[in-house]
């Protein structure tokens, strides 16, 4: 948030009218948007104007710290005398708390976690959470044993930094997991509201992750098709779901076994029972389209875009040999519409340049093998 002034001349004198401006996005523009009238001000009250913004849009507990009244009073040193000690990253904590308040998530896990008995709140561990993955992602033993320290959240946060290690950090998120749906809707929500994010396009895919050892307590880890090339190592697998313009809006994970066709319908339906149906596209790939999935989006009404598998292209090759109604969407890459012969859909006919590079030359290697072994 902002002040900003404007001037008018009345009788001969000179007034200062001031507002409460904050920066609002709107579709691809920000514009300033009027949040208070706050009429003529003197210096004292435009301090406390800038100090009420800063508490709307989050400032640190102790704010008091670095706003004493003392900046402008000077003293005199000698530089040899000075060392530095402890030194504190600052800025970008400060800035991922200002955000974290900012967003209202503070007050969302203050409701979601009450504090119990336990001594470190849940809510402060999961703005702990939320910084690190904000200013160096890593992993919560990395924060216990090195970020943390070197950052001024223990003073932002007043957390010493002996009651931030990795066993509360990995309970945190244990308890933060109890709330994703709430947290998923609420983010959504904040989302659409400040940036005017447009959730009618999703892309749905699912990755996987696997653990070394055992994973005896967790049922769902299990050996599946390995995308990391590891099918000694049990897995679980990953399910995101993400906007048009790449924000996240949700993710499910399944049994390390599980084939992607197998999640399709249980993601739509809980992304739709959470965030609504109306308008929805789905896009995804063709390891999705298996002809159950195919057959329920089509009696079940929703708009689609999947992957067809090759074997379906035979039924569209005069459309493809056709050299009319090509267009070019990005370079080296047509597209064309096409009806589809037993469902009547709208099916999206692409060709690549690359691509077919690409086909001929595994081609002509194949062909070349079959040469010397036939000689």
């Amino acid at each position: 948030m902002y002040l900003r002034h404007t001037t008018r001349r009345k009788d001969g004198k000179v007034h200062r009218y001031w507002r409460l401006v904050r920066s609002v996005r709107v579709g691809r523009r920000v514009i300033q948007q009027t949040v208070a009238h706050l009429g003529e001000l003197d210096e004292r009250g435009r301090i406390e104007a800038r100090a009420l913004s800063r508490q709307l849009i989050g400032a640190p507990e102790q704010a008091q710290l670095f706003d004493d009244g003392s900046e402008h009073l000077t003293v005199a040193v000698r530089l040899k005398g000075i060392r530095i000690e402890r030194s504190r990253q600052f800025g970008d904590v400060y800035l991922a708390l200002a955000l974290w308040r900012g967003m209202g998530l503070e007050e969302l896990c203050e409701q979601l976690l009450p504090a119990g008995q336990e001594r470190i709140s849940w809510a402060k561990m999961a703005a702990v959470l939320v910084a690190a993955r904000f200013c160096e992602p890593s992993s919560e033993l990395h924060i216990a044993e090195d970020w943390y320290r070197r950052t001024a959240l223990c003073d932002l946060l007043q957390l010493g930094e002996e009651e931030v290690n990795k066993d509360r950090l990995y309970r945190g998120l244990d308890h933060l997991l109890e709330h994703k749906a709430a947290l998923e809707a609420y983010l959504s929500k904040r989302c659409g509201e400040l940036f005017a994010v447009q959730n009618e396009v999703l892309l749905y895919d699912v990755t996987s992750t696997y653990f070394e050892g055992q994973a005896e307590a967790n049922p769902q880890a299990q050996r599946g098709y390995s995308r990391d090339h590891r099918p000694d190592c049990k897995q679980v697998c990953i399910a995101l779901v993400v906007t048009f313009d790449g924000f996240p809006l949700g993710y499910e994970v399944f049994a390390g076994n599980t084939h992607d066709t197998k999640t399709l319908q249980t993601i739509v339906a809980t992304m739709e029972a959470r965030h609504g149906m109306l308008g929805r596209v789905w896009i995804t790939d063709r390891g999705m389209a298996s002809a159950e999935n195919l057959a329920w989006l089509r009696q079940t009404g929703r708009r689609y875009i999947i992957g067809a598998p090759k074997s379906e292209l035979k039924k569209f090759g005069s459309q493809l040999a056709t050299a009319t109604g090509w267009r070019t969407v990005h370079e080296g890459v047509e597209v064309k519409l096409a009806g589809h012969p037993e469902t009547a859909e709208t099916v999206i006919l692409c060709r690549s340049a690359d691509r077919r590079s690409k086909e001929k030359a595994m081609h002509d290697k194949f062909s070349g093998r079959c040469a010397l072994q036939a000689h």
